[in-house]
């Protein structure tokens, strides 16, 4: 009677410690988020990079290069901390299904590389100005020319990145759902985010004139994202009952 008492205790103690930590990598995910978020808006505010248009970004190149490299490094950490959020996001719902996890942290994963990837352009476009660079064979005009060319092709990558932005939403918000210790909603919400991602990734390439198809979009990825950041932040995930399986069990679900 004695040995079972002290396993139970025992299998008992695991559960709670594991389920503590599930909720310590939530919140360390939650606060991953938010500052992807927050660098995420430095960087347009810097150089336009992101949601800006290529007159803006071409004006912040020409006007002020320092911000504008700046606006760059904080652009590249941003990806790197919505990659670690990924990761951490992964490690919280791998217990639901490990297939899908993977498989949403991949497409992440794709995405990420794709925008850190068209963010080469800008450089080049930032080096136009450049004594150093040994563009004087060319015009002024010529060089406006190459500039916009560049930052052209970045917004082309940007909006090739959302393709993945978009369907990663899609498992996510899927396990969100099917989750016992994250809200039902909020995967509502992630799902929803993912078909409004979807239809700016389509109307930027093939309707770009017409930039107010997405705008409802907006609203719906900002309700969604930064609920479940704060979600994550400030509750954590619900820590079960200690005598309920362990939360780190990597088995994908049947």
């Amino acid at each position: 009677m004695t040995v079972h008492s002290n396993i139970t205790r025992t299998d008992t103690l695991r559960a709670t410690t594991a389920a503590v930590a599930h909720s310590t990598v939530a919140r360390i995910t939650g606060g991953c988020y938010l500052a992807f978020i927050l660098m995420s808006v430095l960087a347009d505010r810097l150089g336009h990079i992101g949601l800006g248009s290529p007159q803006e970004v071409y004006q912040s190149v020409v006007t002020n290069p320092s911000s504008f490299r700046l606006a760059l490094v904080v652009g590249l950490i941003s990806a790197f901390l919505f990659l670690v959020t990924a990761w951490g996001l992964y490690v919280l719902l791998l217990p639901v299904n490990a297939h899908l996890a993977l498989l949403f942290l991949l497409l992440n994963a794709v995405g990420v590389a794709i925008q850190c990837a068209s963010m080469f352009p800008l450089l080049s476009a930032l080096l136009m100005g450049d004594a150093g660079s040994h563009m004087q064979a060319y015009s002024a005009a010529q060089l406006e020319g190459l500039g916009y060319l560049s930052i052209n092709v970045y917004k082309t990558g940007f909006v090739t990145a959302q393709l993945f932005f978009g369907t990663w939403l899609f498992p996510l918000g899927y396990l969100v759902y099917k989750s016992d210790y994250l809200p039902r909603f909020l995967g509502v919400l992630l799902l929803l985010d993912g078909i409004a991602v979807l239809i700016w990734f389509v109307q930027a390439l093939v309707l770009p004139d017409h930039p107010a198809i997405h705008t409802p979009g907006i609203v719906v990825s900002l309700v969604a994202e930064v609920g479940l950041t704060l979600w994550l932040l400030v509750r954590g995930v619900k820590v079960v009952d200690s005598a309920a399986p362990c939360l780190t069990d990597p088995s994908p679900a049947s």
